[in-house]
């Protein structure tokens, strides 16, 4: 039954199968002809398992026109015409409008990503149609390049497969306990069992830019549960290919539905996009119905790139970091954001609790980590040939892909534009080639030129109550100690396969000049030792200062015990 193959089969004495065109997770879609008007259809038809039974038989059916339903509503040029439903044999048969043109998944598998432009056509379409589904009470619950059709010579973006829409006040097939859709698209409310509304197809829509700009989910994962953490609680990485459209993508993709970018405003700001090039910032009014929407970046979804940013230099201070709402679920409360641009200042580096790290109790030895946001800690880096240097900063030689450190450990070689830093404060880790080592008090740093990175550690005794603690606890300080102090995230998460706490947050800065800093902190205890490892920097250089972090953790090497 290949494309070029003809079936034959005429379905209720009407539609005659010719091509099968298509494969989803629910059925088959074929190119038929409607024999009664003489026009070409397509036809999808339901995945038949005679195993199945009686009961989940009849329930796949009532899906099939359960969609029929919800869609035959729905009159958009951007959404699938349903024409009519049939039932064959105990199979039901969808006959929708025949779209001569493959899906957006084939487009970008066939031809690469797509550019900037595009996406934001694409985006626009998407939200009209989705707009006027859900003003009619209609969730798509799977949008997804692969239910995206791009219509041949026209461009026409077409959403289709309302699979697994339901209308709204119905019963979802779902609450059986089955999950039904693409979890790398799904929202993380979806994911974690909450309620589902409009706002959880317009996270997918953030998902799908994501794909279509750089190739891929940014959420795709080797497992299920590497999945569901990625959506749910892991930072989020945009990829760089999305820097044109991140007001847009990071409106969308903001875990709190309450707060997420509103169908009309994302829509407004794409065509902003294609109009002039640039595209705005959401605008600080809500729309009817939604919850107040904060317009600073680094919001509780824990970003890695894109904010507005200053330089910065920091000021001396005492106390701990803190102060973060704690979330519901595995969030616990907050990522932390500062870093030191500017020279000549290692009396403020001493005290500066935002570039810190919280590992420890005492008021100059505990300070704001640099939290990787949640799940971030441990996240594999790219891999790489490596470089060894002495604690002084100074570039080694090149080493294989494992050496040994002086503390008789294997160490992982640092990538390319690191270099691996023995430390005579006892641990190994890779930093880039152009940081310098400054040790102040109980905390080591390596500070890029000018300081605008801080990557900071601090070895310290056990705490009470573990890394958690420790960094709850700074946290609960943030308010006082760092000037802005918000959208915080703190997160059990896990280092070295060891229990660990990861942290983040975004604060205004000690002067204007300074500038708005985020920062990843993660804490954990191994061999007898506390350790907390951060990187801040300014908000614009999340990106930049994400890699710094996920390389310091990747390639940390403790002292043997």
């Amino acid at each position: 039954m290949g494309a070029e193959g003809d079936d034959g089969r005429v379905i209720a004495g009407r539609y005659r199968l010719r091509a099968r065109v298509g494969r989803g997770g629910m059925g088959v879609v074929w190119r038929a002809d409607d024999q009664l008007l003489g026009r070409q259809v397509a036809v999808k038809e339901l995945a038949g398992d005679d195993d199945l039974p009686d009961e989940e038989a009849a329930r796949r059916r009532e899906r099939t026109f359960r969609e029929a339903r919800a869609v035959a509503q729905l009159r958009h040029p951007h959404i699938v015409v349903v024409h009519d439903v049939v039932e064959q044999d105990e199979r039901p048969y969808l006959v929708m409008e025949l779209i001569d043109g493959g899906s957006l998944a084939d487009r970008i598998a066939a031809d690469g990503p797509v550019d900037a432009a595009e996406a934001a056509r694409i985006g626009v379409d998407l939200l009209a149609a989705l707009g006027t589904a859900h003003a009619a009470g209609v969730l798509h619950r799977d949008v997804k390049p692969a239910n995206v059709l791009i219509e041949s010579g026209t461009g026409r973006v077409v959403l289709t497969d309302f699979g697994i829409a339901r209308l709204a006040g119905t019963t979802t097939l779902t609450e059986t306990g089955a999950f039904v859709g693409s979890p790398e698209y799904t929202a993380p409310e979806r994911m974690s069992g909450g309620t589902t509304g409009p706002e959880s197809d317009l996270w997918s829509v953030g998902v799908l830019l994501c794909a279509v700009l750089s190739g891929e989910s940014p959420f795709r994962r080797d497992s299920m549960g590497g999945v569901w953490h990625a959506v749910v609680a892991a930072e989020i990485r945009l990829p760089e290919q999305a820097g044109p459209l991140l007001p847009v993508v990071r409106g969308l993709l903001e875990r709190d539905p309450g707060r997420r970018l509103g169908a009309p405003e994302a829509a407004r700001m794409l065509r902003a996009f294609l109009e002039t090039g640039r595209t705005p910032r959401a605008a600080a009014v809500t729309e009817p119905g939604r919850a107040p929407r904060r317009t600073p970046a680094a919001r509780r979804g824990s970003w890695t790139d894109w904010s507005p940013t200053e330089t910065d230099v920091p000021r001396r201070r005492t106390g701990t970091p803190g102060a973060g709402r704690r979330p519901r679920g595995v969030l616990i409360a907050a990522v932390l954001a500062a870093a030191v641009v500017g020279a000549g200042v290692s009396a403020a580096l001493l005290a500066d609790r935002a570039d810190g790290g919280s590992g420890g109790g005492s008021s100059t030895g505990s300070g704001t980590g640099t939290g990787g946001g949640a799940g971030s800690a441990g996240t594999p880096s790219s891999a790489v040939s490596g470089r060894s240097a002495d604690p002084s900063g100074a570039s080694g030689s090149s080493a294989s892909a494992k050496s040994a450190d002086p503390h008789g450990t294997s160490v992982s070689a640092a990538p390319a534009g690191y270099r691996t830093a023995h430390d005579p404060a006892g641990f190994s880790l890779a930093v880039p080639e152009d940081f310098s080592r400054d040790l102040q008090g109980e905390r080591v740093f390596y500070l890029s030129p000018g300081q605008t990175f801080r990557l900071g550690i601090k070895v310290s005794a056990p705490q009470p109550g573990g890394p958690e603690q420790v960094l709850s606890k700074a946290s609960a300080e943030g308010s006082r100690t760092n000037p802005g102090y918000r959208d915080t995230t703190l997160v059990e998460s896990v280092h070295a396969g060891l229990p660990a706490a990861s942290w983040e947050f975004t604060w205004n800065g000690y002067t204007r000049t300074e500038g708005p800093r985020h920062t990843y902190d993660t804490c954990w205890e191994q061999s007898g030792r506390m350790y907390d490892v951060w990187v801040s920097a300014p908000v614009g250089r999340g990106a930049e200062a994400k890699r710094y972090f996920d390389t310091a953790l990747d390639t940390f090497v403790p002292k043997s015990s």
